[in-house]
């Protein structure tokens, strides 16, 4: 393993099909190079594996964690270095099944959990309030790490999942190993959300203004119209994504959650200061909405072909990091980049958990 004292100027050495890098770690083509540069263990390369490879996980778990019972996936050696993966929306733990087969091949644990309204994931009481906000979302994954007995993970996502992996690595430093965060610095500033973006981003947000009204809700809730919501999301923000109806139909099970419309609808209502959230929640809200920097190793991602995606290559958030980190941009990829690139998401877990 690297040194992280000498980490920073001996990884500044790539670039090529992932993009510069801002700060560090160089691409998935040589990043071995680098570690091999100052003595350290060589960083695996992943194998190519294509998109669809695999359809679905051969171990599916639950545990009561929290307020929830979390449905989860796990793949690897029990005892290995472990990576949780976390979803967005609307996605679920399908997103990562070329991904998990991957890294489990190299030795992780990996640990795929249904998000708080997706999937086999449930609230263990009628009377918990059904709430989505980012911070309550987050304590769902520290809460699930307690009970697997977990004490530090690799954290990796897209969309929400990134959200969460953000304020957990801002938060619970100690929790976090590294992070894999796709779009980069996703932690919600409520009152920042309350002004405009450019005309085109706005556009790119349509389903979120949508489920501001009370149509959008009614829409959430039939399951005809939320299935096919969904599916014109999947269309639009990954353009060169060919896959096929089956696809789509094995994620689209997790939209079944008898929650799933309730938890959606409350945290694009929450990011636009239309809903409330909990007050147990506040004094996590008030810290990040100071906008905390980032001090893990971390690989950020941005998706070329992602409607999402901001100009300047990752010069947006840069400063939101503060540890060893490296910037990628994957070239004719869109939104759901695990499910459509597993390959480049893998080697950016593998490589950024060579930082240590």
């Amino acid at each position: 393993m690297i040194n992280r004292r000498t980490f920073t100027k001996a990884a500044g050495i790539g670039t090529g099909a992932a993009a510069a890098s801002l700060a560090g770690f160089g691409t998935p083509a040589n990043a071995a190079s680098a570690h091999r540069a100052t003595g350290g263990t060589p960083t695996p390369t992943v194998p190519v594996m294509a998109p669809g490879t695999h359809t679905s996980f051969d171990t599916l778990k639950h545990v009561r964690a929290g307020v929830l019972d979390v449905g989860y996936a796990e793949a690897g050696p029990a005892h290995g270095p472990v990576v949780l993966c976390l979803h967005g929306w609307p996605y679920d733990i399908h997103s990562f099944v070329d991904v998990a087969p991957l890294l489990a091949a190299q030795g992780y644990r990996v640990v795929v959990p249904y998000l708080r309204g997706h999937g086999t994931t449930r609230f263990l009481s009628s009377r918990t309030v059904r709430n989505a906000q980012q911070s309550a979302v987050a304590l769902d994954i520290i809460s699930l790490m307690d009970a697997l007995k977990i004490d530090k993970a690799l954290l990796a996502g897209f969309d929400w999942g990134s959200r969460t992996a953000d304020i957990i690595a801002a938060l619970w430093p100690e929790r976090v190993t590294g992070l894999v965060s796709v779009s980069g610095y996703l932690i919600t500033n409520v009152e920042a959300q309350k002004k405009p973006l450019p005309p085109k981003a706005e556009y790119a947000w349509w389903y979120q203004y949508y489920f501001s009204t009370e149509r959008g809700r009614l829409a959430m809730e039939d399951r005809t119209d939320r299935h096919d919501l969904c599916r014109l999301v999947w269309d639009t923000v990954s353009p060169t994504w060919h896959f096929d109806d089956a696809t789509f139909e094995r994620t689209a099970a997790a939209f079944e959650n008898p929650d799933y419309a309730a938890i959606v609808i409350h945290n694009y209502r929450w990011r636009l200061g239309l809903a409330d959230g909990e007050r147990r929640y506040d004094r996590y809200e008030k810290v990040l909405a100071t906008r905390p920097v980032i001090d893990v190793p971390t690989i950020t991602i941005d998706a070329e072909r992602d409607p999402f995606t901001a100009p300047g290559n990752g010069a947006s958030y840069r400063d939101r990091f503060t540890g060893e980190y490296d910037h990628r941009t994957l070239g004719g990829i869109g939104h759901n980049v695990p499910q459509e690139a597993p390959t480049a998401f893998a080697q950016a877990v593998v490589d950024v958990d060579r930082a240590f």
